[in-house]
């Protein structure tokens, strides 16, 4: 009887509980834990919003009303590449092409959310009739408004982790 290599084992016992919609992670597996039942929200059990300490209403003239200041703290393709394959698995989607989905931050740098935090990145379809393009507009929006001073920066937090989709109304900006 031949014996099969240990790595092809493993290979094949990852690809058969990845069909069964688990991943392996340090030796364990995982099933998929996060529902879609928000969309156009994730799922505030795994995505409940995250901030980045250093932007405060103190400190919005010197971090996000700076041009560019974004840029600075925005994390690389290929870390939030490797989380978005991850969370496509965890959010259970048929369609697991990662072109289909923008690893978004629910809190936008744009109003100090945190840049790695797996609490704040998620894997938002590109597809429906609410997507990551609609909500880049809700983001644009919401930052001019907090830099004229017409918005405060928790205000404009709370709107978008409540509903993106209803912030601006909520803030009375639409």
């Amino acid at each position: 009887m031949s014996r099969i290599s240990r790595p092809l084992v493993t290979s094949l016992s990852a690809l058969a509980l990845a069909a069964a919609g688990l991943t392996v992670t340090a030796g364990t597996a995982h099933a998929a834990t996060c529902s879609q039942d928000y969309l156009p929200l994730p799922d505030p059990s795994c995505q409940p919003g995250d901030l980045n300490p250093d932007v405060t209403q103190d400190t919005i003239d010197s971090t996000i009303c700076v041009s560019g200041w974004t840029a600075t703290v925005r994390p690389s393709s290929s870390y939030t590449t490797a989380l978005k394959k991850q969370q496509i698995v965890e959010y259970g989607y048929t369609d697991t092409s990662t072109s289909d989905y923008e690893e978004d931050h629910f809190v936008p740098l744009e109003l100090g959310g945190s840049p790695k935090s797996e609490l704040n990145l998620w894997p938002e379809p590109e597809y429906g009739t609410k997507t990551a393009a609609n909500k880049d507009t809700v983001e644009n929006k919401l930052k001019k408004a907090v830099c004229a001073g017409t918005v405060t920066l928790t205000d404009a937090q709370d709107a978008i982790i409540t509903d993106w989709t209803t912030a601006l109304s909520t803030l009375g900006l639409s």
